[in-house]
């Protein structure tokens, strides 16, 4: 009969670890729940494993965003693998990425794609190898992935039009008389950046004072920007507004203003890096975007989570932008 009682102690003593593992749950946005990656105390000695594939760490906003995903990993007990390109337009780079997580089994991809194109075919077989994949940041492109079979792959991000027609309506709300205004534009073949563009563009049109004399990639790169930026205004010198769709670039465009010793220009950015809000108290830079990049880390992270215990979570989550400039810092 000890020996029984025993046994039954034992037993119970699984199932109460069982029950305080279970699915560190399932979290929406602004909510405080924990969910656990472990059913079983077995389970608890080998961790999922789930990839964050980023563009760059050599860009703050996804240092920010790697902090978020951190948080959840030690929240939920996972363990998370983290692998960036070299640079944001290093595609092929983030691709083979892709292909060794599959190779490696990984549980659970979170990825922020520098193309939203070309990252759908390996994707499509990390599904088919049955990963599920969290789309976070850059939207892949719907009608793509549609056609590819890469479905049920939930979103993260933020509304890029909208911020970037607050970012831009900010400077064309302090132009008065008729000004000429420049962009410049993130990875073409990045949804993001296509969003921000067509967010600044409906700013600039809603102020009949401005004409909007070019448009020019500079691939997200701050030394880009600044090489881009001396080559428009060496074409268009009057330039008196200048939206940038990331910070990155904003620096590398303020930098080159500095040099040129143009302190007339207008510029916008998006993304509030530290440096950026340090270039806004300096008034060198007017307006940014806090995206919250953390926030999207975290989530990313946490639907992956979901997913691999059979919940299915929202198909996009839109979280909230921040204005920031002078009077909000």
């Amino acid at each position: 009969m000890r020996k029984r009682t025993k046994k039954m102690v034992s037993s119970m003593a699984v199932f109460l670890m069982a029950a305080l593992l279970v699915a560190c749950g399932s979290k929406t946005p602004g909510t405080t729940g924990q969910v656990s990656t472990v059913g079983t105390a077995a389970a608890a000695q080998s961790p999922k494993r789930i990839g964050l594939v980023m563009k760059t760490l050599t860009n703050p906003f996804f240092i920010e965003m790697e902090m978020g995903a951190r948080k959840a990993e030690k929240e939920c007990g996972i363990q998370l693998i983290v692998k960036t390109g070299a640079q944001e337009t290093s595609i092929e780079q983030q691709i083979s990425i892709v292909g060794d997580m599959i190779r490696d089994k990984v549980d659970a991809i979170v990825i922020a794609p520098g193309s939203s194109v070309e990252l759908i075919p390996v994707l499509k077989k990390a599904q088919d190898a049955g990963i599920p994949i969290v789309n976070i940041d850059n939207r892949l492109d719907p009608a793509m992935s549609k056609k590819a079979g890469l479905v049920d792959v939930p979103f993260i991000s933020v509304d890029n039009a909208n911020g970037a027609y607050l970012s831009a309506k900010y400077v064309c709300d302090k132009v008065t008389a008729p000004t000429k205004a420049a962009i410049l534009e993130g990875i073409r073949t990045a949804a993001n950046g296509q969003e921000r563009r067509k967010g600044a563009l409906r700013a600039f049109d809603e102020n009949q004072k401005i004409k909007v004399v070019a448009s020019e990639t500079a691939n997200w790169k701050i030394d880009e920007a600044f090489e881009v930026t001396k080559k428009i205004f060496g074409d268009h010198p009057d330039v008196g507004v200048l939206f940038c769709a990331n910070d990155m670039m904003a620096l590398g465009a303020v930098h080159y203003l500095e040099q040129a010793n143009n302190r007339r220009v207008l510029v916008a950015g998006f993304d509030a890096l530290a440096e950026a809000k340090s270039a806004i108290k300096q008034g060198n830079l007017e307006v940014t975007i806090d995206q919250q990049p953390s926030t999207q880390g975290y989530l990313g992270v946490k639907y992956a989570i979901d997913m691999m215990h059979g919940r299915k979570p929202a198909p996009e989550t839109m979280i909230d932008v921040r204005l920031v400039s002078k009077e909000t810092l």
